[in-house]
């Protein structure tokens, strides 16, 4: 849980490991650039962690020595609502994702929690709590007790996650840390982030449903996004491209309208130079 709001790129950035970088070495340079969050990206890895447990653990203390919050995205190959083999297959890279977290003292694991398929909205939803209630049942069996889950709002019209599919899993389910991707609500809804009033209604139904800490401390990811009307997301794209949306700079004055200390990880393609720009519009709408 972030203490003050906190900016970080979705895994290492191009010039650090341009530079030869090793993962540990990372939360040193987002520091030396003012940032101080990082979501470790696992989203290939299969059913078991793919990262060693003290590889993990030195990034952890790397992280905490330099005040760098840590999250985790998880795998991209889950679905919890598919066939039964799939769902078995996706609770157990959830495990193995939430496993490295814990590790490496990550606070929230990120993921997307599948598709509609051949189910109905209703019928998805239901497969989904069930298998993210049995994972969270494994994972105190396996002493994994500190790392949240935090099923993500999707940009495609095809998966399980509008926002409240995702406030209604978080109500239901313990453990559960809410995870707002503004550029995909954005993409869902035919461009429907426009206005600060736009943010804010999703701010405070987040609130209504789950309460002021969790909205206030929500998890976030963003950036500038590229859709279609039929499917929904397409790509995501850097801060300055005009001719797409959302404007951060909305989204800024509701974190200071509301009193929110949300963790922003930054999904453009430059991903430490457009969070220093996110975490610059932020500081200019609070000394307004």
């Amino acid at each position: 849980m972030a203490d003050r709001p906190r900016f970080g790129p979705a895994g290492v950035p191009p010039m650090f490991r341009m530079m030869g970088a090793k993962i540990a070495d990372v939360p040193k340079l987002l520091r030396a650039e003012g940032l101080d969050a990082l979501e470790y990206e696992a989203v290939r890895w299969g059913q078991a962690p793919q990262i060693k447990r003290e590889d993990a653990e030195a990034l952890g203390v790397e992280a905490k020595r330099n005040d760098v919050l840590l999250s985790l995205h998880g795998s991209y190959f889950i679905n919890l609502a598919g066939e039964q083999a799939v769902v078995e297959a996706s609770k157990r890279r959830v495990i193995a994702c939430a496993t490295a977290a814990e590790w490496m003292g990550a606070y929230v694991m990120v993921f997307h929690a599948g598709f509609y398929g051949r189910n109905g909205k209703t019928e998805t939803y239901k497969k989904t709590v069930e298998s993210l209630r049995d994972v969270i049942k494994t994972l105190n069996a396996n002493g994994i007790e500190k790392v949240k889950l935090g099923p993500e709002t999707m940009g495609r019209h095809a998966q399980f996650g509008t926002i409240d599919e995702i406030l209604e899993v978080c109500q239901e389910v313990e453990r559960t840390q809410l995870v707002i991707d503004w550029s995909h609500l954005h993409a869902r809804t035919g461009g429907g982030l426009r206005s600060v009033e736009d943010f804010r209604n999703i701010a405070l139904k987040a609130e209504e449903k789950l309460g002021t800490e969790a909205m206030r401390n929500m998890h976030c990811h963003f950036s500038k996004i590229e859709y279609t009307y039929k499917a929904g997301e397409r790509r995501h794209h850097v801060l300055d491209a005009a001719e797409y949306g959302p404007e951060f700079e909305k989204l800024a004055e509701v974190i200071v309208e509301l009193g929110m200390r949300p963790t922003i990880i930054c999904e453009t393609p430059i991903l430490d130079v457009d969070a220093r720009k996110m975490q610059e519009i932020l500081r200019k709408v609070m000394e307004k």
